[in-house]
């Protein structure tokens, strides 16, 4: 049995993509105009798990907070306060019972994850080495 501890073929960009979101959609065609290999992880259809989301905390440009959309019908529905995600353990734990929550398009490359939001703003991620 080969040893599948070693991804060879791992694109070299993830996306955590929603279609119907415009940013994610215009960050996705973005990776298609420039042929960059990527993944694409429909987060609402298998939403990540602590591991993953740990992971992309630890790699991510922006403000922890930015990762939870406070303003999505959703958050205001559930009466949740806007101050109160601000730590990696306090999102995680939201995202984790509230997928549905988390901004969009997540972006990573390498040791590098940030939100395209604007779309144009994964060129932060793609020019970079």
């Amino acid at each position: 049995m080969p040893d599948q501890s070693v991804a060879t073929d791992s694109p070299a960009v993830t996306i955590f993509h929603n279609p119907r979101c415009s940013h994610s959609r215009g960050a996705l065609g973005i990776l298609d105009e420039r042929s960059i290999d990527h993944g694409v992880v429909e987060y609402l259809v298998t939403p990540p798990d602590r591991a993953t989301l740990e992971m992309i905390i630890s790699k991510l440009v922006d403000p922890v907070a930015d990762l939870v959309r406070r303003t999505d019908a959703a958050f205001v529905a559930l009466e949740l306060d806007p101050n109160g995600y601000q730590t990696a353990d306090e999102v995680i734990d939201l995202l984790l019972a509230h997928p549905e929550l988390m901004q969009r398009p997540v972006v990573i490359k390498g040791d590098r994850a940030l939100i395209a939001r604007p779309s144009e703003r994964i060129a932060e991620l793609l020019d970079s080495p």
